[in-house]
């Protein structure tokens, strides 16, 4: 029986996967699942992790949530062990007001991973809600003024690094989820280094664990990983 498909009201479903293998890992039947994943209409971006967080890493794009829970299966049953995950969606910011409809789609339905950028990395962040900086205290003007500065930041890294940010309150632990490639691996360096000097960033943003990694074809990524 096939389940009603769960799309979001408008945009993707975004599920990043980061795995080891196990002591048996089914090359053919991963290359099936993401060929099948592929032909139904998801996006599946495969990387190469670097370091001991993890060694392979999926990031998949889709409409139905059904399509992406039912890759997860896959890639576990073929023999790779999820270390950590990550459950978002596309969106578009409450501080976009007047921004161009083509820029609004492609926040909102984004197409990975991009020519020639392919170093990549992974974090989640949240905004601060201590004492002394509580993000959501701030009067929506503030916030709005703050995030087009940081916005205009960012832009000064255009053709070096695209940014995919995905929302993830109420779906998973932090409130997004932001995804980095880079023509060049200092590139991923040098944006997170200098935007951490932005004003929203420094006195409001909270970061988690960092994944790293080269963006690859599934051969690629695979050859890498199982040699």
């Amino acid at each position: 029986m096939t389940p009603e498909p769960l799309a979001p009201s408008r945009g993707l479903n975004v599920l990043h996967l980061f795995c080891h293998p196990g002591a048996d890992v089914d090359a053919g039947a991963v290359r099936k699942a993401v060929d099948d994943a592929r032909s139904n209409g998801l996006q599946v971006v495969s990387v190469a992790i670097m370091g001991a967080k993890a060694d392979v890493g999926f990031m998949i794009l889709g409409e139905d949530l059904w399509t992406l829970r039912q890759l997860q299966s896959r890639i576990q049953a073929a023999g790779f062990l999820v270390a950590e995950s990550y459950v978002s969606v596309t969106e578009v910011s409450e501080y976009a007001a007047g921004m161009p409809e083509k820029m609004l789609q492609d926040r909102l339905f984004p197409t990975l991973p991009p020519d020639g950028k392919r170093a990549f990395c992974f974090y989640p962040m949240s905004k601060r809600r201590d004492e002394t900086n509580n993000w959501y205290a701030l009067p929506y003007d503030d916030r709005e003024r703050l995030m087009r500065q940081h916005g205009a930041l960012g832009r000064e890294f255009k053709g070096r690094i695209l940014q995919v940010v995905t929302g993830s309150t109420g779906l998973d632990d932090w409130e997004w989820g932001v995804t980095l490639f880079g023509v060049h691996v200092d590139d991923l360096k040098e944006c997170v280094y200098t935007m951490r000097y932005d004003e929203a960033s420094t006195l409001y943003a909270e970061f988690g664990e960092f994944y790293t990694g080269l963006v690859g074809t599934l051969d690629e990524v695979l050859d890498a990983t199982l040699a």
